[in-house]
């Protein structure tokens, strides 16, 4: 139980400090026994960023395992400031990120370039938040701008597992075997008819996509896709003093030339995290007005606040190539569904959110549990990039309301997913250009004429 308890329709108590809106577990809201398990599980996810510190900024093991628990901390700001989004990386922009760096030598050299880029990124999300221009910018940018921004990532997220070279070639049996469980358990209409009848299916989906990643790690072990884990027991020892070897402490700030490098890469991660915002909103907002008995304030330039504080935090302690997202989706796709079904089902979104991180974060401290999943880290970062995908897809298609933004949205999509690191910013340009070009209208549109008429050639002949 917690102390402070909600009126009905009312917002969920906080302490108000500045922009922020501070709550804290058992004492704002209580604990959520499904999230707090599927953390002890998901948990793996953030550790999948290790191997790209070891081959891209030349990390040692123990120094990028200090990484995720500084990534930890931050994971945990949203929820105790108010944010009701469950935060993750900027997931579709890592493969733009790790292009960038590949033009540095691991070590300082690349340590520095990621520092350039985080800072970078910290700045503009502080700048657009203290503004309330990214409030503004929702309104501001055309609806089919948006949704092909959030349809082209969800593709280029999925397209990075199914290329050739990419990990449904290296390991097929468990990633196709994992993600069908997932999409099942997660969008399937057939399992709601089932979890509805039979609680035991209904507890099975409280879990969300855990089930799925344990039975694909299950699988790759079995049929030889993953070595098997040699477990080891007591509590973790990352190495901070290694850490800082590697962060702005030692290395510096990187000269002038470095951060004119690192602007077009973190103007796209700020492209693709904007849609991550809509994306996040969008799916709270779908359960929102179910949930009458909790109002939710999902205020945008507090999320990029928020956000901006976590990427300083990683920009000066841990450069992270994943960089510090608003969202990681499968996961809020998850509370937020739970959420929705009433307030027995999980007390608040802030209640159901902040106990996921938390629980997150004590999970790194288990040595038993990241041993095992240390040989399985990429199924789960595999499977977070596909549900991405398919959230992103779905939510994009969502919002488009004419055929004529179906079409802009489509062709933005294409251009985004293209495997160029300038293909957002050709997106972003082409999608304006055929936004004035095909979808503004001179005049307003006379009353009882559908937005999308228009006369082709032999209509006018005719």
């Amino acid at each position: 139980m917690q102390l402070y308890t909600r009126s009905e329709g009312a917002e969920h108590p906080y302490w108000p400090v500045g922009p922020f809106k501070v709550r804290l577990p058992l004492v704002h809201y209580r604990i959520e026994v499904p999230e707090a398990v599927q953390a002890l599980i998901m948990f793996v996810v953030s550790l999948g960023m290790i191997p790209l510190l070891q081959q891209y900024l030349g990390m040692p093991y123990e120094a990028a395992l200090a990484g995720c628990f500084i990534c930890g901390i931050g994971f945990m700001l949203p929820a105790l400031l108010g944010v009701p989004l469950v935060p993750g990386w900027i997931t579709p922009a890592i493969p733009v990120t790790l292009l960038f760096l590949g033009g540095f030598a691991p070590g300082p050299e690349a340590v520095q370039a990621m520092i350039a880029l985080q800072l970078i990124v910290f700045v503009i999300f502080i700048v657009f938040g203290l503004t309330g221009f990214g409030a503004k910018l929702v309104d501001m940018i055309p609806n089919s701008l948006k949704s092909g921004i959030i349809i082209g990532a969800g593709i280029a997220a999925l397209m990075g597992e199914l290329k050739v070279g990419g990990r449904i070639e290296a390991t097929p049996i468990s990633l196709i075997a994992g993600t069908l469980i997932a999409f099942y358990l997660l969008f399937s209409l057939s399992f709601r008819d089932v979890m509805a009848r039979h609680p035991i299916a209904k507890r099975i989906g409280d879990f969300g996509m855990v089930p799925a990643m344990l039975v694909a790690m299950v699988i790759g072990w079995g049929v030889g896709e993953y070595p098997v884990p040699e477990i080891e027991w007591g509590i973790t020892q990352p190495d901070f003093g290694a850490l800082a070897q590697y962060s702005m402490l030692s290395v510096g700030l990187p000269g002038l030339d470095v951060f004119l490098l690192a602007i077009p890469t973190a103007l796209i991660a700020y492209v693709v995290a904007f849609g991550d915002i809509i994306v996040g909103n969008t799916l709270t907002e779908r359960v929102d007005h179910i949930r009458t008995d909790e109002k939710i304030d999902d205020n945008v330039s507090r999320i990029h606040l928020v956000t901006g504080i976590r990427n300083a935090l990683h920009a000066v302690l841990a450069p992270w190539p994943g960089l510090a997202g608003p969202l990681w989706t499968p996961v809020h796709a998850t509370v937020a569904e739970r959420y929705g079904r009433d307030r027995n089902a999980m007390q608040s979104i802030f209640s159901g959110a902040g106990t996921f991180w938390i629980f997150g974060f004590l999970a790194l401290f288990i040595l038993p549990l990241v041993t095992i999943f240390k040989p399985v880290l990429p199924i789960a970062l595999s499977l977070t990039l596909v549900l991405t995908g398919y959230i992103c897809i779905m939510v994009g298609i969502e919002q488009l309301k004419t055929s004529t933004e179906r079409g802009v949205a489509g062709i933005v999509a294409v251009v985004l997913a293209m495997p160029d690191p300038k293909s957002t910013v050709y997106a972003v340009v082409i999608g304006v250009i055929l936004y004035f070009l095909i979808e503004r209208r001179r005049a307003p549109v006379a009353e009882g004429v559908s937005p999308d008429a228009s006369l082709s050639p032999v209509d006018a002949e005719g």
